[in-house]
């Protein structure tokens, strides 16, 4: 039987999967731009459909937004994942400087974080001094103890990305059957927006402790109310579509 590593704590195991470094996952971004997608595009829908207004209008607003927001998700997500790069270079730097012109000081916070920490003595001694004797390593510890920030920084072109082509993937898909013009096709929409909702809440399990069925059911359930809301308002507004 093949061997799991990932849990394992034999002391092989663990010097291989400590030797690998840690990859950057963009599922989130999938996950973020497709629950989005769904959502958005199947909200429209429905409150044409409540409105009960033209197919066409519904092609129309559903491209326009998968277009529109898909790239307006796209562009707030690499904003936001490329200001934290900004954040770590610009603390990477200052550590730096800091690190070189002021080494007692710096010498003294990693002493005293360490301290905090439960090291005393010998312990605390030769931990300050194996950290403080390599720069690299030095300006790393800080980074991570003193500010928080981890070295691992996703690339904000590829986060970019995966929001928008997760949010056309998934947003289109509750359009299909209106443009296939399937015979009854907000009953199929309903029905491929739904598939959509459990698979993307399945997928989310992976970056979260939730059992599959659970995070599937939730997202599903998250977007069936956002779906009733959107197809009530149309229903409501129905009176001042018909007079447009």
């Amino acid at each position: 039987m093949k061997k799991n590593i990932e849990h394992s704590h034999y002391a092989e195991d663990i010097m291989q999967r400590l030797s690998v470094k840690p990859k950057r996952n963009y599922l989130r971004d999938w996950i973020y731009g497709g629950i989005d997608g769904a959502v958005t595009t199947f909200a429209i829908i429905s409150s044409v459909k409540g409105a009960n207004l033209a197919t066409n209008v519904i092609l129309i607003l559903g491209f326009a937004n998968i277009i529109a927001d898909g790239f307006s998700m796209a562009a707030a997500n690499y904003l936001g994942t490329r200001s934290e790069k900004e954040e770590y270079d610009y603390y990477e730097r200052y550590e730096r400087q800091q690190v070189r012109r002021i080494p007692a000081g710096e010498a003294e916070e990693v002493r005293q974080i360490y301290s905090k920490k439960g090291l005393e003595g010998i312990a605390l001694e030769k931990t300050v001094e194996h950290i403080t004797a390599d720069e690299d390593l030095w300006v790393d510890t800080m980074m991570q103890e003193e500010y928080g920030l981890s070295p691992i920084l996703r690339s904000p072109w590829k986060s970019a990305w995966a929001t928008f082509l997760s949010f056309m993937l998934c947003g289109l898909c509750p359009l299909l059957p209106f443009v296939l013009r399937l015979a009854d096709p907000f009953f199929w929409s309903t029905i491929s927006v739904g598939i959509v909702f459990l698979v993307v809440g399945a997928l989310k399990s992976l970056v979260s402790i939730e059992p599959m069925y659970k995070s599937a059911l939730l997202t599903l359930t998250v977007g069936s109310v956002a779906a009733a809301l959107a197809y009530g308002v149309g229903v409501l507004l129905r009176g001042l579509g018909a007079s447009v």
